[in-house]
């Protein structure tokens, strides 16, 4: 399936995985009204649908996103309609399937802000993140100031955010917030291959390891420790009895062909 969400985003299923791409290339797919509500009306669906088990987001153009349009939102910020805005970053951390973001080019403040909410990130070799709220006036509302520091630490963080310099992809990749850096050209099957590589695991999996990873996370270690055992347990007990026989079969196989590799 594939269509477009308004004109501003393009959505397509197939094969288990959904391709959702910021579809405003003239503006660097700038965050506008139109494409905010496009957004999020691509993640509730990608969401909702039980056809769709891995998203894919990038950005159509040489750029994954520059941020909110700073254009339209001088002339919308007294407007009743600039309130309504669905916020996209909550559809995206509401989603509980794994979103991969392919960074095709700069990802800017707002658009460096959904990149860090995929939970994989692939990026091309002219990627480039960056901070400029300090430049336009404006603190951070969809997480970049605790997402960063949590990703980087936090001297690297305040560099980022204190300076407003971009991010090379070598740099990002160096600091931990990018796993792989690839050609310009090679960026969507490398990511297609990463989205396929997580559909290798079982479909009850990828959900609950998502959640098991992001809420031990928000958490001290020792609670993390604890969370892990007792949503373990839980699965146990849920499982069958030939299903945990297979499941423990499964690790034992996949740990002893993991030592002779």
């Amino acid at each position: 399936m594939n269509e477009a969400l308004g004109s501003t985003v393009l959505y397509e299923v197939a094969d288990g995985i959904a391709t959702i791409t910021m579809n405003r290339p003239h503006a660097k797919n700038a965050l506008s009204v139109a494409l905010q509500r496009d957004l999020y009306a691509a993640f509730s669906d990608a969401t909702q649908d039980d056809a769709v088990r891995v998203i894919l987001l990038t950005g159509a153009g040489d750029a994954f996103c520059a941020g909110v349009d700073l254009k339209e939102f001088g002339t919308l910020s007294d407007s009743p309609e600039a309130g309504d805005t669905p916020n996209c970053w909550v559809a995206i951390d509401a989603c509980s399937k794994p979103i991969v973001g392919a960074v095709n080019g700069p990802a800017i403040t707002g658009g460096f802000e959904i990149a860090l909410a995929c939970d994989v990130l692939i990026a091309g070799e002219n990627a480039r993140f960056a901070d400029t709220h300090g430049r336009v006036g404006v603190l951070p509302g969809a997480g970049l100031s605790q997402r960063l520091s949590r990703a980087i630490g936090i001297y690297r963080a305040k560099y980022v955010s204190l300076t407003g310099n971009f991010i090379s992809a070598a740099d990002a990749a160096a600091w931990g917030f990018v796993g792989h850096v690839v050609p310009d050209e090679e960026l969507m099957p490398a990511a297609r291959q990463i989205a396929k590589d997580m559909l290798g695991l079982m479909p009850h999996m990828l959900p609950s390891m998502k959640a098991l990873i992001d809420n031990g996370f928000d958490a001290t270690f020792a609670d993390g420790m604890e969370l892990e055992s007792t949503r373990s347990k839980e699965q146990i007990k849920q499982m069958k009895p030939q299903q945990a026989a297979s499941a423990a079969f499964a690790a034992v196989r996949e740990r002893g062909r993991t030592q002779k590799s």
